[in-house]
């Protein structure tokens, strides 16, 4: 099902996710329905939406959901990051809670995710520069603490909106669609 997402300056995406105890529940596949449903909607409206995380459905659970163009959908239950590379790199972010805005902010290079699948097995899995994932994953993580990309901003001067942001820097962006693919 399709659902709202919390915007900027609802309190809830300031606060901390509970763990999910029972990764197989039926409540914790309806989530992860819903998280699908509604990042693919925000997809095909707008362009942009590679993941999303359970707070911004207002579900205060360690769940996000990932899809990735060309990739299989990726639910990861209680994901941890256990390990950061001491290297960093800045990058373009902008968030489905405020897609009018956009900013430069700072993430790791490298980290190593552990996480739950649908079964409850514990897997880990590391992530890079391929396919952006490892930018992806910290964002998705921080929603779970209550932690937004504009609290990471590396520079207010940075903070441009959405128009600006698709006239001056998207060509660069791997995040976004072209506008031509966009299904409406």
């Amino acid at each position: 099902m399709i659902r709202p997402i919390l915007q900027l300056g609802n309190p809830v995406l300031r606060q901390k996710a509970i763990a999910v105890e029972d990764p197989g529940a039926h409540e914790i596949q309806e989530l992860i329905q819903d998280l699908a449903d509604t990042l693919a909607h925000w997809r095909a409206t707008t362009g942009y939406g590679r993941a999303i995380a359970a707070p911004q459905l207002g579900e205060l659970r360690r769940v996000i959901f990932l899809q990735i163009p060309g990739s299989e959908p990726w639910p990861l239950i209680n994901p941890e990051i256990i390990e950061r590379s001491r290297e960093t790199m800045i990058v373009w972010d902008a968030c489905l809670s405020f897609l009018s805005i956009f900013m430069q902010v700072e993430r790791h290079r490298q980290i190593r995710v552990r996480y739950q699948n649908l079964k409850g097995e514990t897997l880990e899995c590391e992530a890079g520069e391929d396919r952006d994932l490892s930018e992806l994953l910290q964002h998705e993580i921080d929603h779970l603490d209550g932690v937004l990309a504009i609290d990471r901003v590396v520079d207010l001067k940075t903070i441009c909106t959405r128009e600006e942001f698709e006239k001056r820097y998207r060509d660069a962006s791997p995040y976004a669609v072209a506008p031509s693919t966009i299904n409406i």
